[in-house]
């Protein structure tokens, strides 16, 4: 008897056909090539995705794991502790956190921080300092190592001489070699350049890059670039550095006993009540944009106005005409930076989703469960535009006493 493999072409088909009555699973499906070779099944390569679409994983992982992304999610990865026991020097940055928060303006200073801590030999430790109240949740990986943090009613208001004398006694206290603050106008900008005049040094502002013991420093509106050595006060500007996000630090409180007595010149006479849409749109901090989905236009005005939120808009509103066009939102229009945005009506056109991509949260509202807006938003409801926005009102009238009267100007609008 002849040793040659012998091929079964029936039976090969009956092992490819799963409809087949006399069709037996196997695991793996076993085939083989005219000249004897196994052959691989390319049915049997990869998995199904939670959207229903076969993916390949060339790493072999999905064939390890019969779950395959849904357990890949489940993993989190701890990121290395950076721990500095005995800093050789301090690196002092004193954040905006509006709100609580760190921006990302707050989290490149940081990273620049972290750079100068760690450049030469010698190993620094960075020292946040917040005022106000903090509502952060991941400060581990934003790159401080200790952490002082003024809570106290007079950061509450208006009161930029205060913290200007504060931070002026924590410097003689800790000596750092270096001061950071973000050049902007949430009040970086201000408290460094008060704290330059009250110390008497010279500040580096808007700097945006650190080259061996030099900075690079944007002038003439941001047309020329001056080279000067490195300063001791910094003024940093946006995206001067990459954030931190390789390291987790200790993020160790600092106890550190400051009573600075100064003269206030300032009173804080409280907030003024302003017609939200008076604000300009790239600086608004709530925002009700309205888009296709829209079919009651003076509802969603009136939405607006007893939220008391900017109104925004897609471009497909602004080119159908029920909004002007400076309160477009996207690339073709405005870059939003708000903590909360409402989309509603919204699909989510790439340009739109880019000018929003720096919201901090933001709320989907639409029919379509599957539209990037919904896939993107940190909280959806779906369902009609008119009916939630129905339900949203009597919620407002319910906490805010909105009057029938008002809540029937949408019909005479």
């Amino acid at each position: 008897m002849s040793d040659i493999f012998r091929r079964d072409p029936r039976a090969e088909w009956i092992a490819r056909n799963r409809l087949h009555p006399q069709h037996v699973p196997q695991e793996p499906l076993i085939l083989r090539g005219p000249t004897g070779l196994l052959r691989k099944n390319p049915h049997k390569i990869g998995f199904i995705g939670p959207n229903g679409i076969k993916r390949i994983d060339r790493t072999g992982a999905s064939h390890a794991n019969q779950q395959g992304r849904r357990a890949a999610k489940q993993v989190e990865v701890e990121l290395p502790l950076h721990q500095v026991d005995n800093p050789d020097f301090t690196i002092l940055v004193a954040v905006d956190a509006v709100g609580g928060r760190l921006s990302s303006h707050d989290r490149d200073t940081l990273g620049l921080a972290h750079t100068l801590a760690n450049k030469g030999d010698e190993k620094g430790a960075v020292v946040a300092v917040f005022f106000d109240d903090i509502t952060e949740e991941n400060l581990a990986t934003a790159g401080i190592d200790s952490l002082i943090h003024f809570d106290d009613k007079r950061y509450k208001s208006y009161n930029p001489e205060q913290r200007c004398a504060d931070l002026c006694e924590l410097v003689t206290v800790l000596r750092p070699k270096h001061i950071l603050l973000p050049d902007s106008i949430n009040g970086g900008a201000d408290l460094g350049r008060r704290l330059a005049a009250t110390m008497h040094i010279r500040p580096a502002c808007s700097v945006w890059k650190v080259t061996g013991d030099h900075l690079i420093c944007r002038g003439g509106a941001g047309k020329t670039d001056i080279t000067r050595p490195l300063s001791k006060l910094l003024l940093v500007m946006e995206e001067c550095s990459e954030p931190v996000s390789d390291t987790r630090h200790q993020n160790m409180p600092l106890s550190v006993d400051i009573n600075a007595q100064c003269q206030l010149k300032i009173q804080d006479l409280g907030n003024i009540s302003v017609d939200p849409n008076e604000i300009n749109l790239a600086e608004a901090g709530f925002i009700l944009s309205g888009g296709n989905g829209i079919v009651d236009w003076p509802k969603f005005h009136l939405a607006a106005k007893a939220l008391g939120a900017t109104e925004g808009a897609s471009r497909v509103a602004v080119d159908d005409g029920f909004m002007p066009r400076e309160r477009q939102v996207g690339a073709t229009g405005t870059w939003v930076t708000a903590k909360v945005y409402i989309a509603v009506g919204i699909s989510g056109a790439i340009q739109h989703m880019q000018g929003i991509a720096q919201c901090d949260k933001v709320v989907a509202i639409n029919s379509d469960d599957s539209c990037d807006m919904v896939k993107r938003a940190d909280l959806s409801a779906i369902g009609d535009s008119s009916e939630i926005l129905d339900e949203l009102l009597n919620l407002i009238q319910d906490n805010k006493g909105l009057t029938e009267q008002e809540k029937t100007e949408a019909k005479y609008a």
